[in-house]
């Protein structure tokens, strides 16, 4: 096989593992995850002057609180409760990039993910995102599960410099 073919047979199999189911399970990356940068922020860590955010999400499509102010520079620890009776999620992003997402999530509600910036929640469970704002702008998080996104379960992040 020649090179290039090879390394693109390896890129495909990598991405397409990336992609494949979604299921009940809590997904979310980790500190020890590559640190990417994106246009919202990059993956932070849990430390003694990390601002700490609890946010509900109910069956009822909505996220409390809504609407979160960070400072540029800071690091907030969102602590995901799920006081609904199904599965809900919290990622952040772009509003382009959460409405890419959620047109995946309707082909492919399977798909599994586990970027830093996105968790499942079950059922009355909880988990954390730990994420540095590293970037001033207007970012959104939401619920990107079939159907949530489009019943207005978002929210939003105002990174002011």
């Amino acid at each position: 096989m020649k090179p290039g073919m090879l390394l693109a047979t390896f890129a495909l199999a990598v991405t397409s593992s990336v992609t494949q189911a979604h299921g009940d399970a809590k997904h979310q990356g980790t500190a020890t995850s590559p640190q990417e940068q994106t246009p919202w922020g990059i993956a932070g860590y849990a430390g003694p002057t990390v601002r700490t955010v609890s946010i509900v999400m109910s069956d009822t499509m909505r996220f409390a609180p809504d609407d979160i102010p960070v400072k540029q520079g800071e690091t907030v620890r969102f602590v995901l409760r799920n006081e609904g009776r199904m599965l809900h999620e919290m990622v952040i992003g772009t509003k382009t990039s959460l409405e890419e997402h959620a047109a995946l999530m309707r082909r492919f509600p399977d798909m599994e993910h586990g970027e830093p910036y996105m968790a499942h929640v079950a059922k009355s469970e909880s988990t954390e995102i730990v994420w540095r704002f590293n970037r001033a702008g207007e970012f959104s998080f939401a619920c990107l599960i079939p159907g949530h996104y489009e019943a207005g379960m978002v929210g939003r992040i105002t990174v002011r410099p």
